[in-house]
């Protein structure tokens, strides 16, 4: 099979639909495509738990409010279940079950080849998210079979793991959020490598997402000096974690830096022992099936807000693409409308 379109963006997440959503408003022929086999699998597919920290009113697509509470927030089945919604409601084209294997130029245009067929377009908008490839530091001793060990990607519920204590590495909101629920029934230690900055999910009776919009921190700019302090530390929404270090039933370590059989050592050269480990550690960019000079950088996009120097290439939904909030679910339509004007 092959297709020629306008605009092919690949990624039926969040960041995809919002591009189609504002691509559905032009005379350009566009698909989405995607590996998943259902619209949202990549919610999902995270753990049981997981609960937005973005309430209803700050967790919605262009067009289309998330019913419910507005101020309360909605799980991930929920959300997986609204993208959904969203791609049938504006009748966006997705083609699922299609992963894009390599993305090369051919005479002034881009052919994807995929693994359910070809696709020649002028225009590719990459907006598979900052979730791809998981991230385990170099720890000494990682190898260690004395210790169950997964990565956050790979968690779902507290069953997975043998009775005993727990060490979640990484003090994100995944990592803080997980070792707030497993510490219901047994002992959980946190690693971090920085001091942990709480935000609480309301100030004086408004959501902190509010108070973010109405102070305009949001639009921030990606090189503004509080930008450059903000990504070096990300700080966790909610306080339910601080009252559990409080309590003592959380435990706060610094950072890990070994493993010998069951006992890790810390950078101050405290340790411990612990039957589990959950790697809370982030994920890392791939980017390897694209083969065009001039994209990428180390792997990393080479990009002006989203716009790349090879003429037809754009990315959407990263971290810090031009704003602060250029990766959260209601930034997201900024980056896309900016870019849906620079399209060939």
């Amino acid at each position: 099979m092959n297709k020629n379109i306008d605009v092919l963006v690949i990624g039926s997440g969040q960041a995809g639909l919002t591009m189609g959503y504002y691509l559905q408003q032009t005379k350009r022929s566009f698909v989405l495509v995607d590996a998943c086999n259902q619209i949202g699998d990549v919610w999902r597919n995270r753990y049981d738990s997981l609960v937005l920290f973005s309430p209803r009113n700050y967790s919605s697509l262009p067009g289309m409010t998330m019913p419910g509470n507005p101020e309360g927030f909605p799980t991930k089945d929920e959300f997986a279940d609204y993208l959904e919604r969203f791609a049938k409601y504006f009748s966006i084209p997705v083609q699922l079950n299609t992963k894009v294997e390599r993305l090369e130029q051919v005479d002034g245009k881009y052919k994807a080849i995929t693994s359910n067929g070809t696709f020649m377009a002028t225009n590719v908008v990459v907006a598979t998210g900052p979730f791809q490839k998981p991230v385990i530091p170099k720890v000494k001793g990682i190898d260690s079979k004395r210790i169950f060990q997964i990565h956050s990607s790979e968690y779902r519920r507290p069953s997975q793991l043998p009775k005993g204590s727990v060490l979640v590495v990484g003090g994100g909101n995944s990592g803080t959020q997980i070792a707030a629920e497993l510490s219901k029934n047994r002992q959980v230690y946190l690693s971090t490598g920085h001091e942990i900055i709480f935000i609480p999910h309301r100030i004086l009776n408004r959501s902190i997402f509010w108070w973010l919009d109405t102070l305009r921190f949001s639009k921030i700019s990606v090189d503004a000096k509080l930008s450059q302090f903000l990504k070096k530390t990300e700080p966790v929404i909610g306080m339910e974690l601080k009252s559990l270090i409080a309590s003592g039933m959380v435990k706060i370590k610094e950072r890990t830096i070994s493993i010998h059989d069951q006992e890790i050592k810390f950078q101050d050269g405290a340790k411990i022992k612990v039957d589990s480990i959950i790697w809370a550690t982030g994920f890392d960019f791939d980017f390897s099936w694209i083969s065009i000079p001039g994209v990428l950088d180390h792997n990393k996009p080479i990009h002006q807000r989203g716009v790349s120097p090879v003429k037809g290439i754009f990315f959407l939904g990263l971290p810090w693409l031009s704003r602060v909030g250029s990766a959260q679910i209601n930034g997201l339509k900024h980056d896309a409308k900016f870019l849906s004007k620079y399209l060939n």
